[in-house]
């Protein structure tokens, strides 16, 4: 079962609805957009900014689905915004092009992905014509998706795409030119894609299973299968590139079902596991420098044992962060950090470890602890800090230049001083930062588009 999608708080009343006179809508542009430095088809007129998707921005009586715009050098909601009425029901899910140039967006309303011109601040255009691009729709809910180097094609993992194979799952291809699915790799199971930093690789991770499987995207189309599948693992659910040669595979394992969770280094090349540390609990990662980072949830072990002590808590299940030297692949230090399944990380200029989960066990005690499920690791003191804030975190996003934390947790988008580990206050006598944006709606994620 998919997980991370949050229930909308009422239907969307109508996908008709035009977004407010007030907002302005420019022509879509060709799909090869000028550079994000220009700022003259912008319509928010601003030069560094956070888009943040919202199925249920209040417009005329209605809820309209729309992408939010916010100045990132200031925490102000710019007034103009994109509108995905006609596209997009339920944006949620984002994706950003490594040029900054392009949001892809799902939607699991109709299982639709919509690539929108972050020059523009609207849906793509075709190249060379005055058509907009199609939103593409895909055969089930994805929660893994990305643009491939050239930018003109979008991978997305389905693990309920039927296939003439003998289980479902597929990763979809997407062609961003002709706005169509151009080829459909049978992959049972496939939740989760990574790609290598050079394009040429991407290892899926499937439920239920214990094998890895690499796609060697050169091969794509042609007479050559490009999926080789790599044994040897426990439950592996996500990978880390250490360059493109070699990558961290993390082994769920008891979390998922396994036997063990650790951490195995995969060679690209040869398609060979070289070995596996053990590690607490794995369900995520990311490399930061000579350091890597792994998060996850041990079960009990025995049921009923209370993973959370050591801690001033009143939960009795913690997740565990675990760190590795990349390098040795030994453990250099471990945290306790809230429950839940692990799947967002961002660091801060400033070191500060944001992680994010979903499913976890949200403490509010009237007058006492309340705890959802974001951690905050100190890199420099190993401190840990659980901000006062319940539910799922569904989006990340470190502000460039600054000490600031956009945060998407319980449909809302919060902003954190990562000087603090606090939500940011307004400076006194401020006219322009407002300390939190108020979005109104159900924000879902957020990305930093400059």
């Amino acid at each position: 079962m998919l997980l991370g999608v949050p229930v909308l708080k009422r239907v969307l009343t109508s996908l008709a609805v035009l977004v407010t006179a007030s907002v302005t809508i420019v022509a879509c542009s060709g799909y090869k957009s000028s550079s994000n430095n220009n700022n003259t088809h912008r319509t928010s007129g601003l030069k560094f900014r956070a888009f943040v998707s919202n199925p249920l921005f209040p417009s005329g009586g209605f809820n309209a689905p729309v992408v939010n715009i916010v100045d990132a050098s200031k925490d102000v909601l710019a007034p103009s915004l994109v509108s995905l009425v006609a596209n997009s029901p339920q944006p949620g899910l984002m994706a950003l092009s490594s040029d900054l140039k392009f949001t892809g967006i799902f939607s699991p309303v109709g299982n639709s992905v919509t690539i929108i011109d972050n020059n523009t601040e609207s849906v793509a255009g075709i190249a060379g014509t005055t058509a907009t691009l199609p939103s593409i729709t895909l055969p089930g809910l994805t929660e893994s998706m990305f643009f491939s180097n050239d930018h003109n094609t979008l991978y997305a993992a389905v693990p309920s795409a039927p296939t003439n194979e003998s289980s479902p799952g597929a990763v979809e291809v997407l062609n961003l030119q002709t706005g169509a699915i151009s080829a459909s790799l049978p992959v049972p199971g496939a939740h989760f894609i990574v790609p290598s930093p050079d394009g040429n690789s991407i290892l899926v991770f499937s439920d239920n299973s214990d094998n890895v499987t690499v796609i060697t995207t050169v091969l794509i189309g042609t007479h050559s299968d490009p999926r080789s599948t790599v044994t040897g693992f426990d439950r592996p659910v996500w990978g880390v590139f250490n360059g493109s040669g070699s990558a961290f595979v993390l082994n769920c394992g008891p979390q998922c079902g396994g036997k063990a969770a650790g951490v195995s280094i995969l060679d690209i090349g040869s398609s060979t596991s070289m070995g596996t540390v053990p590690v607490s609990a794995a369900t995520y990662g990311m490399l930061n420098g000579a350091t890597l980072y792994v998060v996850g949830t041990p079960p009990p072990n025995p049921p009923g044992t209370n993973t959370c002590t050591g801690t001033k808590t009143a939960a009795t299940t913690c997740g565990r962060l675990t760190i590795l030297d990349a390098g040795s692949l030994s453990v250099t230090g471990s945290a306790i950090i809230t429950d839940g399944r692990h799947n967002r990380m961002q660091i801060s200029q400033n070191g500060q470890l944001y992680i994010g989960a979903h499913g976890c066990k949200s403490i509010n005690i009237s007058g006492g602890e309340v705890r959802g499920c974001l951690s905050v690791f100190n890199t420099s003191t190993a401190a840990v800090t659980i901000p006062p804030q319940v539910g799922d975190v569904t989006g990340l996003q470190p502000i460039a230049g600054r000490n600031i934390m956009y945060v998407v947790q319980n449909g809302s988008l919060s902003i954190f001083d990562t000087t603090t580990n606090q939500l940011q206050v307004s400076p006194t006598n401020s006219k322009n930062n407002k300390g939190q944006v108020d979005i109104v709606g159900q924000p879902f994620d957020v990305k930093l588009v400059d």
